[in-house]
């Protein structure tokens, strides 16, 4: 139960003192995701090179704790390491609180291993990466799993 509790406090601490936050100039792609069940809203702006990611948006903690963890996470990373981040974190709300998520790799977005319980609450936290995805492919930048797989997901 403690790790539950230590998890809640990440979620919390992010949604209290977001990092990242407030849309800023330049970018290169741009996308903003609703999220028609509760009404969470966000846009997340993007460079092709990942140097910043900015956002903003309105919601419960769920939505706007993940969007502060995935700025800290992604910033400065290459397409790669940004792909397989986000198929980690992808994959860990799909487990329904089934996988033991990789520390190393995913950080603080590991506290969000018990959201992945509730099916309700994945939308939520997986909303800001959805937006990214897709302010990404506005960017011209892929950050799908696939093209890591086929080997270019290294270059910027």
């Amino acid at each position: 139960m403690m790790l539950d509790t230590l998890y809640q406090e990440i979620i919390l601490d992010h949604y209290k003192h977001p990092h990242g936050r407030g849309l800023r100039d330049p970018f290169d792609g741009e996308a903003h995701h609703v999220n028609p069940t509760c009404g969470d809203e966000i846009t997340v702006r993007v460079p092709a090179d990942f140097s910043d990611i900015s956002y903003d948006g309105l919601g419960c903690s769920i939505s706007q704790a993940s969007a502060s963890v995935m700025h800290d996470l992604l910033v400065g990373k290459t397409t790669g390491e940004i792909a397989r981040i986000h198929e980690a974190f992808v994959a860990l709300m799909q487990s329904r609180g089934q996988a033991e998520p990789d520390e190393d790799l995913l950080e603080d977005a590991v506290a969000f291993a018990g959201v992945a319980k509730f099916p309700a609450r994945v939308k939520c936290a997986l909303l800001p990466w959805m937006a990214l995805k897709d302010a990404a492919a506005r960017a011209g930048v892929d950050v799908t799993a696939e093209q890591v797989a086929e080997g270019t997901g290294g270059a910027r």
